[in-house]
């Protein structure tokens, strides 16, 4: 199905390596997987292939926010910060932890909306479906994003949290 942006649905294709894709498919676990499955109107692969898109634009939108200037500084103080906290919640539990994410949740917030259109252009999903998987994958990138800083401490940068592999051998 070339060009139609649903090449990572199609059963047989390999996908390309992803370590940010693949740990919060990890964290967000089957039965989550399943639930998302169910709120998009897809089977299994499709929920994966959606998180896939999902991680992707909202690592993109991060990537912009800190290649500007009027939000570089937040999202620097945001990963600084992340670096410096404990370890965060896992599993079922870091769905009801947004709010308690700090500044680095509220980066993710602010580029929440832009992804969730993006995923909807890119999958042909309607923009409210766009936006609950989204909504649904954002105390998980949270999650992620904080072990990773947590992980690798201060020092690193945004690129080192969403290209990196988490500190994991």
């Amino acid at each position: 199905m070339p060009g139609t942006g649903r090449e990572r649905s199609v059963p047989g294709m390999s996908e390309p390596r992803d370590p940010l894709r693949d740990d919060v498919l990890a964290e967000l676990g089957e039965e989550r997987l399943g639930e998302l499955a169910s709120a998009a109107g897809t089977d299994p692969a499709g929920a994966r292939a959606l998180v896939g898109d999902s991680v992707a634009a909202l690592s993109d939108g991060l990537r912009r926010a800190a290649a500007e200037p009027e939000s570089a500084g937040e999202v620097r103080a945001a990963v600084d910060e992340a670096a410096e906290a404990g370890p965060p919640l896992r599993g079922v539990a870091a769905f009801g932890g947004f709010a308690a994410g700090g500044l680095l949740a509220g980066v993710l917030a602010k580029a929440a909306r832009p992804a969730a259109r993006a995923v909807a252009k890119r999958t042909g999903l309607p923009p409210a479906t766009a936006d609950r998987a989204v909504d649904l994958l954002l105390p998980v990138v949270l999650a992620v994003l904080t072990k990773r800083a947590a992980a690798k401490g201060k020092g690193g940068g945004l690129g080192d949290l969403l290209d990196g592999d988490g500190g994991k051998k």
